[in-house]
């Protein structure tokens, strides 16, 4: 059994901030009034909440779903420290008026997130010895500011970025104070990464602060390796999808889990078309999952 965990799901199976044209017609108030029905009670900050902390805390507390973190794109290896703080600094302001304890860091510097090219093979972004280490001591001083305010810095490994792979992971983490920088944990990115997720979860265990649960049709990865997918069109083609619907080991996530005594939320997170996967009907499927494959 998990202690101390919590259950959400992301907006993204309702409408994607990176492709406007995926569910463009809904709203933010139907997101989270499904994922309240659905059995679920957090939510990540998505792109058309309210960034007014008033105005988001009213509706979420109309339907007593918590906001449990957002994503914030760092560019350390890049562009000078102090504007990455700055930009974090606001972003942690309004996380804290949200009553928030995680923000998800996701290093953004020639990620191929809206290129039109392949995200695999010599087009994957490398970091130089350099970068790694502005990163890393970035990630360091951000942490610590996260950190004297209750917050965990939860590093995001993510394809197509120059921390995606296992050893690229690992790197980081062993470069990086474990009081101030935390992983977050994403089954499928370590999935279509081509690497075991439940080894990873065993191997960073001690240091995950947050959990993504995303499964990975392997039919639509192995095309997508085979044709040399950009990013988004891997999303178009459905590659994500929730967990349960996938090649992902959850069983063997869970226990692993469970093993590192992890606390906090677990956030199910598919990038889908919602014209061809209804977000309500793959959430309650998600949820259902969840609760027979993880007892929670």
């Amino acid at each position: 059994m998990f202690n101390n965990v919590k259950l959400g799901i992301a907006p993204i199976g309702w409408t994607n901030d990176d492709m406007p044209q995926l569910g463009g017609e809904l709203t933010f108030e139907q997101m989270i009034s499904e994922a309240k029905l659905a059995g679920f009670e957090g939510t990540e900050v998505g792109g058309k909440f309210p960034t007014d902390p008033k105005v988001l805390n009213k509706a979420l507390d109309l339907r007593g779903v918590k906001i449990a973190s957002q994503w914030f794109s760092s560019f350390l290896c890049s562009t000078p420290y102090e504007e990455n703080e700055k930009a974090f600094l606001e972003q942690l302001d309004f996380l804290e008026a949200m009553g928030a304890s995680r923000v998800n860091v996701c290093e953004l510097t020639r990620c191929l997130f809206a290129e039109e090219c392949s995200m695999f093979g010599d087009n994957k972004p490398v970091a130089t010895d350099e970068e790694w280490q502005k990163l890393c001591t970035g990630l360091n001083k951000l942490g610590k500011i996260a950190a004297d305010r209750g917050f965990k810095l939860c590093f995001h490994h993510h394809m197509a970025t120059v921390v995606q792979t296992f050893a690229e992971t690992r790197r980081l983490m062993e470069n990086t104070d474990p009081r101030y920088v935390w992983l977050c944990y994403d089954t499928g990115h370590f999935t279509f990464s081509g690497e075991d997720a439940v080894e990873a979860a065993k191997a960073f265990g001690p240091r995950i602060g947050h959990v993504h649960l995303k499964d990975i049709r392997r039919d639509k990865m192995q095309q997508a390796y085979a044709e040399g997918f950009k990013f988004r069109k891997a999303v178009l083609e459905g590659c994500f999808t929730i967990p349960g619907d996938g090649c992902v080991d959850y069983p063997g996530v869970f226990a692993a889990l469970r093993d590192a005594h992890y606390e906090g939320w677990f956030i199910v997170e598919a990038e889908q078309d919602p014209a061809k996967a209804n977000p309500f009907e793959y959430a309650l499927m998600a949820r259902d999952y969840i609760r027979r494959t993880a007892e929670l």
